[in-house]
This record gives structure tokens, C-alpha cells and sequence, in this order.
């Protein structure tokens, strides 16, 4: 860039600006600055999306690990009740298929034991004349464990100093102090079902009269016709990997159904084609030509993305042998679009099979298409490519993370060495030009002094000096005008 000056404005004490001459000059060497700085913004646009694509391959990697599960989604079973009013049933993974007939003919209950109302909660209950007393709480039935109660005259002879002494003890009792109109009276609840409930007081030699304990007994119910007793309305163990629980006596007979989960497969292979299609869909976004800018997206030309796409496509498209004629995604039902997308066919048609008829049909084989002894299931391929594709180190887009990162330090780093020699520049042309700006502003009084000499010699005493309009040399901006006259008079 070419500076140039008007010779006439700066000799009439003008000056120069400093400023602007020094910005001139820097400007020819900031080129680079303006293209490291465009290039920052593009790998930072670049390091979001590569971000993004390596979240929903991890995403993915999670649905594909579900479907490679062998206790997971693909093998859970499910426990159906026909009278959930009566009982309901959930099943493990390790539950046989098969239909059971139960009939609940009593709930499990916990273990309640009143006494007969006194006055009130503060009415002692001790003998007359009397300071002491005993009574022995057995809790669990006649096996149980009996509770020596020892009370004392102004400690726990009342209904409520009793039923706070019970609560304190953890004997697996809660008492209260149940209040009507025909006084208080101390009521004791076991927090156990069944026999291991059962409350009864054994030896009483206080005032107090306790009613005959109730409930405390166990559940009783038949299975497939055989009688089971159980402590609790939560019974396991009688049909192998399934929980029943009891809601309900009744006479009627509940039929209890154990067959695979087809819901829970539905939502794993669904959260599978979903966590697939939003890789490729992202893919795909860098790849598409925009008619608009007639270019790629930001990482269309990044060669370890179109290998990422074609690994996947590869694993979407894997294939085994027999297996009942499942041996892809299209034969479960899971079509395969032109873009490389999954779609999961809702509607059987005579071409296309619905993934609920296959589920239905033979759950044992889309299981073995996912997983299998072998280890060459379609879940387990795929999930041995992503071990590798998702690697913290080697996989394919922590690696171009690692350079795209490695890049904008480099470019941080030259731009800051740019700027730290332009900022020392800047300061050394600022202190050169101010100085031929100071020169430059001087002249006209320079003028002026030689021409009073002069006038003088010649017995002219009288001089003008020429008008300056910058009156700050350091910077070189143009600022008022100043006009300063001197006169003399000779003999």
C-alpha cells in the first residue's frame, strides 16, 4: 500500500497522522491473521459436528450392547395375570414359557392386638397398692420370641408411657394409642405378614386386658394345584423365575401366562434402528451437495467419516445362515432405505414381514439372529466393530478430534505470535512517525524565527508567523487552530 503526503499542508506546521500512517503499514502484514482467524471458526464449526457424530455413535454402541445382552431386552420374559383384582406376576429371564392356574384362598396379615379401653392415654394401669408389674409380648407365634415388659409405677403404667416404651424396643411392633368414645386403649401392629406377625401376650399380671390377638397367618393359595403357604402376599420360588403378587382371596381360579417379552424386545430393537438412523442421518447431512452454495457441509471432505459410513452400512447389512430364515434385518422386518436408513415395518405385507408377527411368531430365532453361542449374531458383529470405532484413542472420530484439536492450537498459538509482533511494531512506528510528526509541526516556527532574523537585518520588525492547526504532535491528530503573533519595534 502506497502512503503519500501533501507537500504544501505539511509545511504549514499540520503535521501528519500518526495513527492512521502506522494502521497503513500493519494493515499490509494482518493478511494472515484474517485467513488463520477464518480457518479457527471453521474447525470450531467442525469440532461440534465430529462431537455430535461421536455422541450418537456412542449412543448407538449402548442399543447395539442392549441387543447383544443375553440376559438383557431380547430374553426377558413376561408374567401375565387374567385377574390382576387377585394377583399380578412378573417373571425373570430365567422363567420357562408356559400357563399356570392359581387360586388365593387367603392374604397374608399382619399380627394386631388391643387391650380393653381405659379412662384415658394417663390412666395408670397398675393394681391398687401396687408399684410394679410384667407382661411378655411374643411375637412370630409359638416359636417366637417372647418380650419380657417389665413396668414401673411413673414410667410406663399408662397406655401411651407403654406404647412409647414398645416403639423404642425395634421388636418389629408398632403400638398406638387408639382414643374413642370409650376411652384409650393401647393397640399393638406387628410390621411382619404372616406367622412371623403373629402377636400374642403369654403372662399379664397388670390390669390390663388384652383382647385375643388377631391375624398373623400366613397366605395360603395353590399352584397348578399344589397348596403353598406363604408369610408374605409377595410369593417366589413356587414357579421357577416368577414373582407373584397377592392381591386379593377369591375362589375363582387366576391364570397366570409366562411367555417372552415382546414389548421390551420391541423397545430395544426400536432404540437400536433409531440410535443407527441418527448416525447416518448426520452422516449423510456432510455429505449432501447443498444446491444453494453447490458444496458439501463442513466435513464433507473428510475421508474418515465416508470410512465410518461405509463400516456401518456394512454391519447394517451383515447376514447369517439358516436360522429359521432370519438371517438379516429385512427378513425381521426391518427394511433398509436408499439412504441408508432403517425403517421397522409395522404392516406385514406379502412382501415385507411386521417385526411384531416375526416377535410373535418366534422370538427364540430373532434372539439368536441378534446373539448366539457362536458370538456371530448381528448385535454381537456390530458391537465388536464399535469396540474399535468407538475406541477413547484409536477410534475413528476421537481420532479426528484429537487432530482437529492439535490444529486450532497450532493456529491459536501463530496467531498469538502475529499479534505479539504487530502490538511491539505498532509501538515502534508510533514512536518514528510521532517524531517526524513533531519535526513536521515545528517548521513553521523555524520558519518564522529565520524570517524575523532576517527581517530584522533589513529593518523589517514586524512578522506573521504562519498558523499551525495540529497542536499534538505525539498522535498526529488534527485538532483547533492556533495562531500566535509576535512584534517588535526597533529605533
Amino acid at each position: 500500500m502506497a502512503i503519500s503526503f501533501n507537500a504544501t499542508s505539511l509545511l504549514n506546521g499540520n503535521g501528519i497522522d500518526v495513527q492512521s500512517i502506522v494502521n497503513q503499514i500493519l494493515s499490509v502484514q494482518t493478511g494472515p491473521l484474517t485467513t488463520w482467524q477464518n480457518q479457527q471458526t471453521d474447525l470450531s464449526t467442525q469440532a461440534g459436528l465430529l462431537a455430535g457424530i461421536n455422541n450418537n455413535l456412542t449412543s448407538l454402541s449402548s442399543a447395539v450392547v442392549a441387543l447383544a445382552d443375553p440376559s438383557g431386552a431380547l430374553a426377558s420374559q413376561s408374567a401375565t395375570s387374567s385377574d390382576t383384582s387377585i394377583l399380578t406376576a412378573s417373571a425373570q429371564t430365567t422363567a420357562a414359557a408356559g400357563t399356570h392356574q392359581i387360586v388365593v384362598s387367603k392374604l397374608a396379615t399382619t399380627g394386631t392386638l388391643y387391650t380393653d379401653p381405659l379412662q384415658d392415654g394417663n390412666t395408670s394401669f397398675l393394681a391398687s397398692g401396687t408399684t410394679t408389674g410384667d407382661i411378655q409380648l411374643q411375637v412370630g407365634g409359638a416359636s417366637g420370641t417372647t418380650h419380657d415388659i417389665v413396668i414401673t409405677k411413673g414410667s410406663n403404667d399408662t397406655v401411651s408411657t407403654l406404647a412409647s416404651y414398645i416403639n423404642a424396643q425395634n421388636w418389629g411392633v408398632t403400638a398406638n394409642v387408639v382414643t374413642d368414645a370409650n376411652g384409650a386403649r393401647l393397640a399393638l401392629y406387628s410390621q411382619a405378614t404372616g406367622t412371623p406377625g403373629a402377636l400374642s401376650v403369654t403372662s399379664n399380671n397388670t390390669s390390663l386386658n388384652f383382647n385375643a390377638p388377631v391375624g398373623g397367618t400366613n397366605a395360603s393359595l395353590t399352584v397348578d394345584g399344589v397348596p403353598i403357604s406363604s408369610a408374605t402376599n409377595t410369593v417366589t420360588g413356587v414357579i421357577d423365575g416368577v414373582t407373584l403378587n397377592l392381591a386379593s382371596a377369591d375362589a375363582a381360579p387366576v391364570q397366570v401366562t409366562v411367555a417372552p417379552d415382546a414389548a421390551q424386545a420391541t423397545a430395544a430393537i426400536n432404540n437400536f434402528v433409531n440410535a443407527y438412523n441418527a448416525v447416518v442421518n448426520n452422516l449423510n447431512t456432510q455429505f449432501t451437495l447443498d444446491p444453494t452454495t453447490n458444496s458439501e457441509g463442513p466435513l464433507g471432505g473428510d475421508s474418515s467419516l465416508r470410512s465410518l459410513q461405509s463400516s456401518l452400512l456394512s454391519d447394517a447389512t451383515y447376514a447369517l445362515t439358516g436360522n429359521s430364515g432370519l438371517v438379516n434385518l429385512a427378513s425381521l422386518g426391518i427394511d433398509m432405505n436408499n439412504d441408508g436408513t432403517l425403517t421397522v415395518n409395522t404392516v406385514a405385507t406379502d412382501t415385507h414381514p411386521s417385526l411384531a408377527n416375526v416377535l410373535a411368531t418366534n422370538p427364540s430365532a430373532v434372539q439368536s439372529f441378534f446373539q448366539n453361542t457362536s458370538g456371530d449374531g448381528f448385535a454381537q458383529n456390530f458391537n465388536n466393530d464399535l469396540v474399535n470405532l468407538t475406541d477413547v484413542t484409536d477410534g475413528i472420530i476421537n481420532v479426528d478430534i484429537a487432530g482437529n484439536t492439535a490444529q486450532q492450537t497450532a493456529l491459536a498459538n501463530q496467531i498469538a505470535d502475529l499479534q505479539d509482533r504487530l502490538t511491539a511494531e505498532q509501538a515502534a512506528l508510533t514512536t518514528q512517525y510521532a517524531q517526524v510528526n513533531a519535526t513536521l509541526e515545528a517548521y513553521p516556527s523555524l520558519l518564522y524565527t529565520v524570517t524575523a532574523v532576517l527581517g530584522a537585518l533589513n529593518g523589517n520588525y514586524s512578522v506573521t508567523p504562519n498558523a499551525s492547526t495540529n497542536t499534538t504532535p505525539n498522535t498526529g491528530s488534527t485538532t483547533a487552530s492556533t495562531t500566535s503573533t509576535s512584534s517588535s519595534t526597533g529605533s
